[in-house]
């Protein structure tokens, strides 16, 4: 595991190595262990390494035999024995046994039909000499990132923004509709960033650009739904069983010790439980608690860690914990991300660091066996659309309504409305994009400025966004549940899902794993019936049935709890007046994107108990102190990562 970052500057014009080291050490904590650089004319590129497999051997840059080609990788690929053996059989005698020197001879031997082999997770850099041109290539599923600018007639690429502001002469200005990206879904959507010139190399695809032109991009990958051969119930549970022992297995590759996150819901535990099962050996498992809230789940964990013999590390989460380092959590991100679980996620990060260099992850199951509520609902839709129509006269019904002084009735009364308005939407894409909303159009009405409401709102209909990202002929025309499934999986997972994850584990140090996240296994899931993914009201019924045999009989049932925190609650307490407070010092209210009058009204109807405004006052203190950074960041904090 690594971090990268270089720039093919073109034309002549000399890339120096102070640039590329610089660019390095702001990404320090991605790989400390491990350094190297390469500079040649107007061409440069460097890594940090977190050293994982051949600990002495995987030293990068990594040069093919013959000099032509030179390659730097942030990832791990899992079955890169296997892509050696019709390279060892044409006659390529390999010197050591890193991944990295697998991809390396892969792509001297295939070219860009390399990628489509590798069974893991990377983002790769590879310069030809003999060409001079770069390519860039990402996993499958988005699960490392790949950032790149294209700027001043050159192209540069880092595995984390912060890299990129290094580099002299490029320009980074805040994209508007990246601001409404993030106040309405809570994190800027793929492929774009926070800042106009960068945008991410979109999962499954490579980009090569040669000494003059524009790079060129191709995709190798993508998920297709696919029909098989009938198979009964039990067989469909038995390869299950097998898909995820056997892709767990492959995934626990490492010459140090592999542990595992537990949270005490259905993936993580699968997960850990073929872990046991692969090792033979008591795995480590890390679990975040919240002590005396209703969303803890610790008991549930210990009672699976003692199960499955397994050596259990707990440590407790309280509003005092995260309000103390939430700006350093967030500034991991290096843009505005508003994911509450971010918070859970970078605590059991730091404590897993203490112990280990690699976890694995659940990240996953619930996109590809229909896991969450939303699934439900668009199932459910469609069976109550003869009943309800098109879902407009429910919502103005709920929306006559008046706000009571009951908290519970309230937050009923909004999602009531949410749901007729879910409803009268024409497909399960549409329908994903409102479900993953944070804020609804009638709150966002409220809450944007005049013009930034009419810059942005008018041509952000769902029907558009559908045509933005899934249209026509390149994306499945299916059952809404699989379009869902679809969007969950391309656009929600490497949008939130997995920066989340990434950035939260790599600013500790600490390789994250995500095995229902192999592209194998995620082929074979597309194959998997709607029927075993959500039966009736339970999802992931199939993974359910798969593991019973390894787990206490009950976890199994368990619903879905997610790893979450009681924002709403913190919100009501000390954590409310540290958010406006934040909002006060940030200035943002001089923005031009939300009003204050309007944002003060969310503080106080939230703190009265008539709304849970929770998600999006916490995006909003999660904007203001990434306002607050950009604002006094600068030069002299990049400077200091050159040293």
């Amino acid at each position: 595991m690594c971090g990268i970052a270089g720039w093919y500057r073109r034309e002549g014009r000399p890339v120096v190595a102070s640039v590329i080291t610089a660019q390095c050490n702001s990404i320090l904590h991605r790989g400390p262990d491990d350094s190297g650089i390469l500079t040649e004319g107007d061409f440069g590129f460097g890594m940090r390494r977190l050293s994982i497999l051949d600990i002495d051997g995987g030293h990068q840059p990594m040069e093919t035999p013959d000099g032509r080609y030179a390659i730097v990788f942030n990832g791990e690929i899992f079955n890169h024995l296997e892509v050696r053996e019709p390279l060892i059989a044409a006659g390529y005698e390999f010197v050591t046994h890193s991944d990295t020197e697998t991809i390396l001879a892969a792509f001297a031997r295939w070219g860009n039909d390399a990628w489509a082999k590798l069974e893991g997770m990377f983002a790769v850099a590879i310069w030809d000499r003999q060409q001079r041109s770069l390519t860039l290539a990402r996993d499958p599923l988005g699960i490392k990132p790949l950032y790149i600018s294209e700027q001043g007639g050159g192209l540069s690429f880092a595995s984390e923004l912060k890299a990129l502001r290094l580099v002299p002469g490029h320009r980074f200005e805040v994209d508007d509709r990246a601001v409404h990206d993030y106040f309405r879904f809570g994190h800027v959507r793929r492929p774009r960033s926070i800042f106009r010139q960068v945008t991410s190399l979109d999962p499954g695809h490579f980009l090569t650009i040669g000494a003059q032109g524009g790079g060129k991009i191709g995709r190798y990958w993508q998920p297709r739904f696919q029909t098989t051969a009938p198979l009964s119930e039990g067989e469909w549970v038995e390869q299950m069983r097998d898909m995820l022992r056997s892709t767990t297995a492959r995934h626990m590759q490492a010459d140090v010790p592999v542990a595992a996150f537990l949270s005490g819901g259905i993936d993580s535990s699968a997960i850990l439980a073929a872990m046991t099962m692969a090792s033979g050996q008591p795995i480590k498992a890390f679990t975040i608690g919240h002590p005396g809230s209703a969303i803890d789940e610790t008991d549930a964990a210990r009672r699976i860690a003692a199960h499955l013999g397994c050596e259990h590390i707990v440590a407790p989460l309280d509003m005092g914990d995260a309000m103390g380092r939430l700006p350093h959590i967030l500034a991991c991100y290096d843009e505005p991300f508003a994911d509450m679980a971010a918070i859970p996620t970078w605590f059991a990060s730091q404590l897993a660091a203490q112990h280990v260099k690699v976890v694995l992850c659940g990240e996953g199951g619930d996109e590809l066996f229909a896991g969450y509520k939303r699934h439900r609902n668009a199932r459910g839709v469609e069976r109550l659309r003869p009943l309800i129509g098109d879902g407009e006269r429910l919502s103005s019904m709920v929306g006559a309504l008046p706000v009571t002084g009951s908290k519970r009735v309230n937050v009923l009364r909004q999602h009531a409305r949410r749901f007729g308005e879910f409803a009268g939407l024409a497909d399960g894409y549409q329908q994903f994009f409102a479900a993953t909303e944070i804020s609804s159009g009638f709150l966002r009405k409220q809450l944007f400025t005049d013009d930034f409401w009419s810059q942005h709102e008018g041509e952000q209909s769902y029907a558009r966004l559908e045509q933005e990202y899934f249209p026509a002929g390149d994306a499945p025309r299916t059952s809404a549940l699989n379009q869902f499934l679809f969007a969950d999986l391309t656009l929600n997972m490497p949008s939130a899902m997995l920066p989340r994850l990434d950035r939260a584990s790599m600013a500790h140090s600490l390789e994250a794993r995500v095995p229902f996240l192999s592209h194998k296994l995620v082929d074979w899931a597309m194959t998997v019936p709607e029927d075993l993914k959500l039966r009736g009201r339970t999802g992931k019924y199939i993974l359910r049935q798969a593991i019973k045999p390894w787990l206490p009989q009950d976890i199994a049932k368990r619903p879905k709890q997610g790893f979450q925190i009681p924002m709403a609650d913190w919100l009501r307490g000390g954590f409310g007046k540290f958010a406006r407070d934040t909002w006060h010092d940030s200035g943002v209210a001089d923005r031009g994107y939300l009003d204050g009058k309007a944002v003060e009204r969310l503080f106080d109807e939230h703190q009265a108990g008539a709304a849970d405004h929770s998600k999006m006052l916490y995006a909003i203190t999660a904007f203001a102190l990434w306002s607050q950074r950009e604002r006094s960041m600068p030069l002299a904090e990049l400077a200091a990562y050159a040293g």
